[in-house]
């Protein structure tokens, strides 16, 4: 089978997997009484959602490649590390975890995934920064696709986006490994949001945003970006551009306010535009679109010249830099 095959079936395997998949644990999350309660603070849905889309997620994922891939051995920890986030998440959705022991278990999948090989490789830095670097980016991503994970259909359209952006690199890069999983997860998702638009019928829960962030955040550490400058180091940051911009502008103005930074609160960007003037629907599909561009900007970021690469990302940094200011402006306390 040729390998555009391959992609092709995996794709649609976890698409139908995951269609098919996400009603089933939305029945049984309803069963279970595992939902999701307007609390009139920060949950401001019209009804109680059911959660478990995360599990849904996550075996049509493996199931699609299960049938289409041979495991090596990195595929292997990979997969079983994210197990162990996606048990973690399982856990925390029924309310029972700490954000300490949350952290911990976040801290024992990525020891797991560096045991197998996969961890940031960095020629100019020692193999000990490379593993510090590789604990913050896997941590940071896992949860900055849980913080966006704050309207109908937000995070798991971003992760799609994000994840069809990894799957172009790894094709343009002649690397089946990552296009193979990449393009899986994408299909995941997608079966997933399919129900989780708005108005969302379902939510992926902590199970969900960790796995997916787990997920995306090791594939973009191993994939290749610096063939043609060293500029391209930064593109795994701008594909994640918009989970990492919120993490970072809630983390600052919660300090700014004097608030925890793992307290919950409406400072998200989505959020704001929210209440700037967008509705929901408008506020998510503008996310995708984002996205989308900045994946188009990391590409060039990629595969320009050095010089046209820094203009490039000097570019998108002070767009970045006006966003968050007039964010920062909207007021959020009427």
């Amino acid at each position: 089978m040729s390998i555009i095959l391959i992609y092709i079936l995996a794709f649609l395997l976890a698409l139908i997997f995951s269609l098919y998949g996400t009603p089933v644990a939305r029945e049984a999350a309803i069963k279970f009484n595992i939902v999701d309660r307007p609390d009139g603070r920060l949950k401001n849905q019209a009804e109680t959602i059911p959660y478990l889309g995360g599990l849904a997620i996550y075996a049509s994922f493996l199931f699609s490649l299960a049938i289409t891939f041979n495991f090596s051995n990195e595929v292997l920890g990979l997969l079983l590390s994210g197990t162990i986030v996606v048990l973690l998440g399982l856990i925390d959705d029924f309310g029972v975890l700490a954000y300490r022991q949350k952290f911990l278990g976040q801290i024992i999948a990525t020891v797991v995934l560096i045991k197998s090989g996969i961890k940031i490789d960095i020629i100019f830095f020692p193999d000990w920064i490379d593993i510090i670097l590789t604990f913050l980016w896997i941590i940071c991503i896992t949860n900055a696709f849980n913080i966006i994970d704050v309207m109908d259909g937000l995070s798991a359209g971003v992760a799609a986006v994000s994840t069809f952006v990894l799957f172009i690199v790894a094709v343009i890069n002649n690397n089946p490994t990552i296009a193979v999983l990449t393009i899986a997860l994408t299909g995941s998702i997608l079966g997933f949001l399919r129900y989780n638009f708005y108005p969302a019928r379902i939510y992926m829960g902590d199970t969900g945003s960790m796995f997916i962030g787990f997920m995306i955040g090791a594939l973009a550490m191993i994939g290749k970006y610096t063939m043609f400058n060293q500029i391209g180091l930064m593109a795994p940051l701008v594909i994640l551009g918009i989970p990492v911009f919120d993490t970072l502008f809630v983390m600052y103005i919660r300090y700014r306010r004097g608030l925890s930074m793992f307290r919950g609160s409406n400072d998200h960007f989505a959020l704001r535009l929210r209440r700037w003037r967008f509705t929901v629907r408008q506020t998510v599909l503008l996310s995708y679109l984002i996205g989308a561009v900045l994946g188009l900007f990391a590409l060039f970021i990629i595969y320009l010249s050095d010089i046209n690469a820094m203009i490039m990302l000097s570019i998108l940094t002070v767009s970045i830099v006006i966003a968050g200011f007039f964010l920062k402006k909207i007021d959020m306390t009427m």
